[in-house]
């Protein structure tokens, strides 16, 4: 049956109370996931990749039996979270029974393709958000219950998935970027990040995982053409055994992300919907069998061409624009000044006419005649020009007058 709107809020908000008490069943943990690119979205948003993902590649006891049906998308109790640090994509809760007592893990994975010497600033910074979090969600259930002896934080556990070809050269303790953080290391926070390096392993070691989080892994790993040549080389039946019971949404996941690969590389768009397909049609072991050699570093320079060359069409267009406001300016100040002058002349004939003692009737034709204006225009502007009887000065008599 379908649940309403207000009974899910209640089971949301319902969720954190079992970890608040001893006697709640089971472990729980809250999985942030960022991501940068489309394929790492696609792989922490889906449960079934999400769980081998922490079971394969995570060394942790409590993660070793994670299933997909523990995971539990809580994402909208971080919205804030997600407003201060780009790039935050899902906040999972991922219930793990059994134990005691029972308590919140919560794991953070942050994806990176390039070293980052402010990541341990970024996780620190996520930490303190959920146990802020947390801490509120304690005081909304029990006034003064945070300043309990009994009271404890969840453990956190921040994980860094690294896709990037570069070796990853950044320490991986908070210390490290605090000034002088040994000589007063006890006074400061400290952690260290877990550090998942996909260039760390090699295709044999993927391959033995023997599921699809490790297929979609291979994928990603493909950063040279040598990378290419590897993935040809490996067992085709072994590939193709382990997507032999793939259902297919989590196919088409892995076809995704080899689409998101094929086209940054600037593949071409029918080429790529081949490889594509033998994914789909579940012969992933014979990708890139029938492909020209790829030279994937001369892709990469050809799109930073054209990302330059865009670039400096962007700037000419800029610049163009930037030319045509000012000519717009110029036309605006130059119309206004020859208005002024225009109205000016036009103040300067009525008053030669009231001088030389014309009546208004005649002033209002001068106007008609050499300014070449109606009747009702040429009548506007002799009453807002012609002076009044009490405006001309009067003239003094002589002496002798």
């Amino acid at each position: 049956m379908k649940q309403t709107r207000k009974q899910r809020q209640k089971k949301k908000a319902a969720a954190p109370t079992q970890g608040l008490h001893k006697a709640a069943s089971p472990k729980q943990m809250v999985l942030n996931s960022q991501v940068r690119d489309s394929s790492s979205k696609i792989i922490f948003d889906n449960h079934i990749l999400c769980s081998q993902f922490l079971r394969d590649y995570v060394n942790l006891p409590y993660l070793k039996d994670v299933r997909p049906e523990d995971i539990e998308d809580v994402s909208e109790q971080y919205v804030t979270l997600f407003a201060e640090e780009r790039n935050s994509d899902r906040v999972k809760r991922v219930h793990i029974g059994g134990g005691s007592p029972p308590f919140f893990l919560v794991s953070l994975i942050e994806h990176k393709t390039a070293p980052d010497y402010n990541v341990c600033m970024q996780l620190f910074r996520y930490m303190v958000y959920i146990w802020n979090a947390y801490e509120r969600e304690a005081e909304g259930i029990r006034q003064g219950m945070s300043k309990r002896k009994d009271f404890l934080y969840p453990p956190i556990l921040p994980i860094v998935y690294y896709e990037g070809a570069a070796e990853w050269y950044v320490p991986l303790n908070f210390r490290s970027r605090v000034r002088e953080g040994n000589t007063f290391g006890k006074y400061i926070p400290d952690f260290e990040y877990y550090l998942v390096p996909l260039q760390g392993y090699s295709n044999e070691a993927l391959m033995e995982k023997r599921d699809e989080i490790s297929l979609v892994m291979l994928i990603n790993k493909l950063q040279t053409t040598e990378d290419i040549e590897n993935f040809r080389r490996l067992p085709g039946r072994e590939i193709e055994a382990i997507l032999q019971n793939t259902p297919e949404h989590l196919v088409d996941i892995i076809a995704k992300v080899l689409q998101a690969f094929l086209l940054k590389m600037n593949v071409p768009v029918p080429e790529t919907e081949k490889l594509t397909d033998k994914v789909r049609e579940k012969k992933m072991g014979e990708l890139f069998e029938n492909m020209e050699k790829m030279d994937i570093q001369a892709e990469r320079r050809n799109t930073a061409l054209e990302e330059q060359r865009a670039d400096e069409a962007n700037v000419r267009a800029n610049e163009a624009e930037k030319q045509a406001a000012e000519e717009r300016n110029r036309a605006e100040k130059e119309k206004k000044r020859a208005d002024i002058a225009e109205e000016n002349s036009i103040k300067l004939l009525v008053e030669l006419c009231q001088d030389l003692g014309a009546s208004m009737d005649a002033a209002m034709q001068s106007l008609r005649d050499k300014k070449d204006m109606t009747m009702e225009e040429a009548q506007k502007k002799v009453e807002i020009y012609w002076k009044e009887p009490t405006d001309i000065p009067e003239k003094k008599n002589s002496p002798n007058g």
